[in-house]
This record gives C-alpha cells, sequence and structure tokens, in this order.
C-alpha cells in the first residue's frame, strides 16, 4: 500500500483537497472521509495514463 500527501480545508461546510503531487487536480466531499474516497479516485485516474498531459510536481536538488 502506498501513502500519498494531500491538502485539504474546510469551507463552508464542504471539504475540499487535492493530492499534494497533482495540484491541479482539486476535488470536494460532504465529509472528510467523502473527500478522501474522492481523492483515492482522483489518484487511480491520474496514474492509470486515461489523462492525457497529467501536471506533476517535482523536486529539483540545485547547487
Amino acid at each position: 500500500m502506498k501513502t500519498i500527501k494531500y491538502v485539504y480545508w474546510e469551507d463552508e461546510g464542504m471539504w475540499l483537497g487535492y493530492l499534494a503531487e497533482y495540484p491541479d487536480y482539486m476535488t470536494q466531499g460532504g465529509t472528510l472521509d467523502e473527500l478522501k474516497e474522492n481523492l483515492k479516485d482522483i489518484y487511480k485516474e491520474l496514474t492509470s495514463s486515461s489523462i492525457p498531459s497529467v501536471r506533476k510536481v517535482a523536486e529539483l536538488k540545485v547547487s
């Protein structure tokens, strides 16, 4: 099982969030558990190669 980071917050009774590695793909849920399920679904879609031109965040070491 893989662990992935996500960013989330509550706004006017809805839970909003996105996967840290894919900040362009935000989702929402009526509860925190629903948001987590939606984030899992997005992760599956983004990593399945079914969506073209997926933007990602990465780190680069520089001196």
